[in-house]
């Protein structure tokens, strides 16, 4: 007779400290980052904070010609940016932090893919590659959509 006993997972830590932006971009919530990509406490508190502070660089060097002209422009902050009327209010922090958000996911799939140095961990590394690559898609149309621009480029080769 066998049983199942489920172990479940792990609490999710609750010190993770904020991450200090520019000045423009609001603080990153360490919280509201494993709460919206559902990410328990097995990912470190120190894993999530490497991967948002890579993902915070990141996505403030793409978006830092953007940033100076809304400076330039009498705007301080994102918060005092005035929407367009077809957009709704929060769009560009809402856009910033799914940038941020998915960039750091993408890049701890990546990581947690090479744990497994079996054969088994390398064909789940490449079952994981689509994910994490979704995941930038999702980041580089966050930052179109603030930039103005469109979701694709295509050159001619």
């Amino acid at each position: 007779m066998s049983s199942f006993i489920s172990a479940g997972t792990a609490n999710s830590d609750t010190s993770d400290q904020a991450i200090e932006n520019n000045g423009f971009w609001p603080a990153i919530q360490p919280s509201d980052f494993r709460e919206r990509h559902r990410l328990d406490g097995t990912i470190t508190s120190a894993r999530i904070e490497g991967a948002l502070l890579t993902a915070v660089a990141m996505v403030n060097r793409l978006l830092r010609h953007w940033q100076a002209e809304q400076v330039e422009a009498g705007y301080p902050t994102v918060d005092d940016i005035p929407v367009p009327v077809w957009q709704t209010p929060g769009a560009y922090l809402g856009l910033y932090q799914r940038a941020v958000f998915s960039t750091a996911h993408a890049s701890l799939m990546e990581r947690y893919a090479d744990y497994d140095a079996t054969n088994s961990g390398r064909e789940r590394g490449e079952q994981l590659a689509d994910p994490a690559d979704a995941y930038r898609r999702d980041a580089a149309w966050a930052i179109s959509e603030i930039e103005g621009r469109p979701h694709s480029t295509v050159e001619l080769i």
